[in-house]
């Protein structure tokens, strides 16, 4: 069997950042972050979390450190647990956070079971561009947006502009996505 999610990253409107995968359910979760990863174009250079809620969850899908209070509940590690462990049911839905500095929330819903033994996963859709590293969250992806789009030749858009490697009269394209780019690094998960 393979599950269908579409996982969109929340509080991103305009354009919103989602995207569709086909995963097999033997996958792990730990598998599964790293298609996670590989799907929006995050770099997996920070810490994640799975749970059925952003706050209170009974437990954390993850992986576990030395310092257990990092955590709100005991954390079960991800290298060992299945996705068909959790994802038993259409419409089940579940919390990916990565990165809790900044904070990215996403919002992970079994939209389909297919009934296919894929053994390698797949990015079948999307929409807009993943947000960049290490800028702020939520808050920051917006004043990027914000600053291309008022004052696109201005100071502090040049300060992006060097910041996220962007050439001299480069834009950053809010919904650049590339179906194929995506897919192909999906693929080598």
């Amino acid at each position: 069997m393979a599950l269908q999610f579409k996982i969109q990253i929340e509080d991103i409107t305009k354009p919103p950042v989602w995207r569709k995968v086909l995963v097999p359910e033997t996958f792990t979760f730990h598998r599964f972050h790293q298609v996670i990863q590989a799907a929006f174009g995050w770099e997996n250079s920070h810490l994640y979390q799975f749970s059925e809620k952003e706050n209170g969850s009974d437990e954390i899908i993850g992986v576990p450190t030395e310092d257990e209070d990092d955590w709100e509940a005991p954390v079960v590690d991800s290298r060992n647990k299945k996705l068909k462990e959790i994802f038993a049911k259409e419409g089940k839905r579940f919390i990916y956070i990565y990165d809790p500095g900044d904070d990215w929330v996403h919002k992970i819903i079994l939209e389909k079971i297919v009934h296919d033994n894929k053994k390698k996963a797949a990015c079948i859709d999307g929409k807009g561009a993943c947000p960049p590293e290490n800028c702020g969250g939520v808050w920051g992806y917006e004043e990027i947006k914000e600053t291309f789009v008022k004052d696109p030749r201005g100071k502090k858009a040049n300060e992006f502009r060097d910041w996220l490697g962007l050439g001299e009269d480069e834009i950053f394209d809010i919904n650049k996505f590339s179906l194929d780019n995506a897919n192909a690094a999906v693929s080598k998960v």
